[in-house]
């Protein structure tokens, strides 16, 4: 293309990222963002590492094994835990999703699993790491309750998260989606770029888990960082290369685990690595269905270590206006899904779930009695109205929190201002739909009544107790002291769109303008 030509396209592609990048509320300057390991790129956030991330020297790893034992110590190790055959285990795959719950994102959650069952005869279920930003609360609750896992991705989806931004994000979880404190077990660093300090932030707030970490070579090659979960007990031992101060024993943090998020690779190629939302990565989704069925049998057939699907659902969303749907990539996702399912012992599982059955193993053939992978439904009359997170009961009984940036919904109180990282639970606004109550740390979700401040639970079988986090002191109960001439009155209204889902337009049109540039420019440079 010639020099002019090329100039005019670049420029005009700019120029329509402009407005838009204005558009978003969280641009409020002309300050170019600061790049970080990892940034976001025209695939999205969390692109693939352009090699390895490890190595046996860069490690530097030791652990004993006859002293770090499970249920909550397990050395970093590519065969399965309990000392079990490969054969005898099953296959682990979880399809985890990042950013904001909206009617967007569910809808691909549904579309991909509504109707898919493990071999249990239990439905599938799935991790989102939440951020607050175009989140509506009260889907997330019907998410969780559904037997879902609700993680932590922090607050604003920043770079490099502080502790308010990784636990103001769990104490607003648990104000206005009702997730009680010991289910908010895991996070993902945002693009994630973690740190030494984010680790240790999260193991000083007991959280279960990280998820930030990649394995970046084949499961099936020689000095493969592709590990089972591990505790954290001896240092990590993945992104040697690329984080400071976390491997060689330089960080030492019990009881808290890594779960690593596993590479797709091109066919043979170990150099053509592929991460989050992989189908991003070509014209030719045909392709991406090769290399995911590549990648995954060399997990199958090998070690069986987990395998992973790591995905931003809005870039597989529906009905947005000006965004051509994504039906061919859909589809052939769905038909990736299913072609895992005709092999036998594969299980879509949580991260939570999986973590249940490492640190307690048992074979393909005892996997009856392992408590990890069965499911209950809560035993709520569909006739009872309450705001619980199953929306036969709760019809007609959402507050609707009527934001300018992002609208959303809750069964427990809108609050006077958005939640932030300096005040994650704001007082209550008694205005839209009088006093709501937070759950209790006595009463699990869909037993409890945020309206009338009652647990349906009366038996042992429905019995919840909550834990307690070293977060730090959020609460606001229901007071009404502090207000803002920003929020209207309102009253409850039955679950909708959030208008934030239309605002959430802006980011796909800006990604979609600044990825095409990014192409242009590599292949032009």
């Amino acid at each position: 293309m010639a020099p002019s030509l090329r100039g005019t396209v670049l420029a005009s592609l700019l120029l329509l990222s402009v407005p838009l990048a204005h558009a978003h509320p969280l641009h409020t300057d002309c300050k170019p963002p600061k790049l970080v390991r990892r940034q976001t790129v025209s695939t999205g956030e969390g692109s693939a590492p352009s090699g390895p991330t490890s190595s046996t020297e860069s490690a530097g790893y030791s652990c004993d094994a006859s002293t770090c034992k499970l249920p909550d110590c397990l050395c970093a190790s590519t065969s399965p835990p309990g000392g079990l055959s490969p054969t005898d285990v099953p296959q682990f795959v979880t399809f985890t999703s990042d950013d904001a719950m909206q009617s967007y994102t569910l809808e691909v959650l549904n579309y991909f699993f509504a109707d898919r069952k493990n071999p249990n005869g239990c439905p599938v279920k799935t991790t989102f790491f939440n951020s607050l930003t175009y989140n509506n609360f009260s889907m997330i609750t019907d998410f969780y309750v559904a037997g879902n896992e609700v993680a932590d991705h922090t607050m604003t989806h920043v770079g490099a998260p502080n502790a308010s931004e990784i636990n103001g994000n769990l104490a607003a979880l648990n104000a206005f989606s009702g997730i009680p404190l010991a289910d908010l077990a895991g996070f993902r660093a945002p693009m994630l770029n973690f740190t030494a300090d984010t680790l240790t932030t999260l193991h000083e707030s007991d959280f279960l888990y990280d998820s930030s970490a990649t394995a970046a070579t084949p499961a099936d090659a020689a000095g493969t960082d592709a590990f089972w979960p591990y505790t954290l007990d001896n240092g990590l031992s993945n992104n040697c290369l690329d984080v400071e101060n976390v491997c060689q024993g330089k960080l030492k943090l019990p009881g808290l685990w890594e779960i690593p998020m596993y590479a797709t690779f091109a066919g043979d190629n170990a150099a053509d690595i592929h991460l989050m939302d992989p189908w991003l990565d070509s014209a030719n989704v045909s392709d991406v269905v090769e290399w995911m069925k590549s990648s995954f049998l060399t997990h199958y057939n090998g070690n069986r270590q987990p395998f992973g699907i790591y995905s931003h659902p809005i870039h597989l969303a529906v009905g947005y206006p000006g965004v051509t749907d994504p039906n061919e990539t859909r589809d052939a996702i769905k038909g990736f899904l299913d072609w895992l399912q005709t092999h036998d012992n594969v299980w879509f599982v949580t991260n939570q779930m999986m973590l249940d059955w490492i640190r307690n193993p048992v074979t393909n053939a005892n996997i009856a009695s392992s408590s990890a992978l069965t499911c209950e439904v809560p035993d709520v009359p569909t006739t009872t109205k309450i705001c619980n997170g199953i929306e036969v009961n709760e019809l007609g009984l959402l507050d609707q929190c009527p934001f300018i940036d992002f609208p959303w919904t809750t069964c427990y109180g809108c609050p006077t201002v958005p939640p932030t990282p300096d005040n994650p639970v704001p007082p209550q606004n008694t205005s839209i739909g009088g006093v709501r109550h937070r759950l209790p740390t006595n009463c699990s979700t869909p037993f409890f009544d945020p309206i009338a401040n009652t647990c349906l639970c009366d038996s042992s079988s429905c019995a919840f107790t909550d834990t307690t986090r070293p977060i730090g002191n959020y609460s606001s109960g229901t007071g009404t002291d502090g207000s803002s001439s920003a929020v209207p009155s309102a009253t409850s209204i039955p679950r909708q769109a959030s208008a934030a889902d239309k605002r959430l337009v802006v980011q796909v049109g800006l990604s979609v303008a600044l990825g095409v540039a990014a192409v242009l420019i590599a292949k032009w440079a």
